[in-house]
C-alpha cells in the first residue's frame, strides 16, 4: 500500500512531464530540431498563472492568462528566430532555442527576483479511496492536465489543422504539393506548444515552488521523456512521462529525493536496450 501510494502521488508529476514532452515531441516532429526553450516557457507560464492569480484571486483566469501568454510567446520565438533559421542545421536551431532559454529565464528574473514564491492554494483534508490518501488539489491538477491532453489530441485527430500537422511531420514538400501550407501548421504548432507547456507550468508552480530556474531544472526530464516514448509520438511523450514521474517518486525511498531524478535516466536506458525506437516506434512525425 505504501508504494501505491507513492505510485497515486507520482502520477501529477507524471503529467507535468508528460506535457512538456508533448510540447516538445510536437516541435520535434513538425520543425524537426528539440526545443531547449520549452522548459523555459513553462515557467513563464507559471509566473503568468502566479501573477493574474495574485491580483484577481481566481486560479481559473490565471490559468487562462498563462495558456495565452506562453502560446504567443512561442510563437514570437518562431516568428523572430526560428523561422528566420529555417533550412540551417538542427545544431544551430538547438543553439538559438537555448539562447531564448536563457533571455526568457533572465527576463524573469530581473522582474520577479530570484526569491521561490508560491500559489496561495487553501489546504485541504485528503479523500480517502481504496486506502489511498488523495490529494483534492492533486486531483484538480489531474483534471486539468487530461482536459488539457485531451484538447491537444482532439486537435490533432479530429480536425483539418491535426491532420495538415501530421501530413507536414510526415512530408513537408509533398504536404506542400498538396496544397498545405506549412506556415499556418507551423503558426498552430507553436501556439499549441506553447499552450501546453504552460499547463505544465502551472501544475509545476503549484505543487512545488515557483521560480525563474524550476523549468529549466525539469528539462532533463522532459527529454528523457521524449526519447522514452519515441521522438515525434505524442502519445509515447505522454505515456513516457507518466511512467517517469511514477518511476521517480516510488524510487525515492532507495535513493532518496535528491537522486530521484536520475532514475529518469535508468528507465531510459533499460527500455533503449530493448526497443532502441522508444515505446511507440517510428522517431520521425508526429502521427
Amino acid at each position: 500500500m505504501f508504494y501505491a501510494q507513492l505510485a497515486v502521488n507520482g502520477l501529477v508529476q507524471g503529467l507535468v512531464v508528460g506535457l512538456g514532452a508533448l510540447a516538445l515531441t510536437l516541435v520535434f516532429g513538425i520543425a524537426r530540431f528539440p526545443n531547449a526553450a520549452t522548459g523555459d516557457t513553462m515557467t513563464f507560464g507559471a509566473y503568468t498563472a502566479l501573477t493574474v492569480h495574485k491580483a484577481s484571486g481566481s486560479l481559473a483566469l490565471g490559468s487562462i492568462a498563462a495558456v495565452g501568454g506562453a502560446a504567443v510567446l512561442a510563437l514570437l520565438a518562431y516568428l523572430t528566430v526560428f523561422k528566420r533559421l529555417a533550412g540551417r542545421s538542427v545544431v544551430s536551431l538547438l543553439v538559438a532555442s537555448i539562447g531564448i532559454g536563457f533571455m526568457i529565464r533572465a527576463g524573469l528574473g530581473v522582474v520577479f527576483g530570484h526569491q521561490q514564491q508560491v500559489f496561495n492554494v487553501p489546504l485541504s483534508r485528503p479523500i480517502r479511496i481504496a486506502g489511498l490518501a488523495i490529494n483534492p488539489l492533486d486531483l484538480q491538477l489531474a483534471t486539468v492536465a487530461v482536459v488539457a491532453l485531451a484538447a491537444v489530441f482532439a486537435i490533432l485527430y479530429l480536425t483539418p489543422i491535426g491532420r495538415q500537422m501530421r501530413a507536414v511531420a510526415d512530408n513537408r514538400d509533398l504536404a506542400r504539393v498538396s496544397g498545405i501550407r506549412p506556415e499556418r501548421v507551423m503558426t498552430a504548432m507553436w501556439l499549441i506548444a506553447g499552450g501546453v507547456s504552460a499547463v505544465g507550468g502551472m501544475m509545476l508552480g503549484i505543487k512545488t515552488i515557483v521560480s525563474p530556474e524550476v523549468g529549466w531544472e525539469m528539462l532533463l526530464p522532459i527529454f528523457a521523456a521524449t526519447i522514452l516514448g519515441g521522438i515525434g509520438s505524442p502519445v509515447g511523450a505522454v505515456v513516457a512521462g507518466l511512467v517517469l514521474g511514477v518511476a521517480q517518486e516510488v524510487s525515492t525511498p532507495f535513493v532518496g529525493f535528491t537522486y530521484k531524478i536520475a532514475l529518469s535516466f535508468v528507465v531510459l536506458l533499460a527500455v533503449l536496450l530493448v526497443r532502441p525506437r522508444g515505446l511507440f516506434g517510428r522517431i520521425e512525425g508526429v502521427r
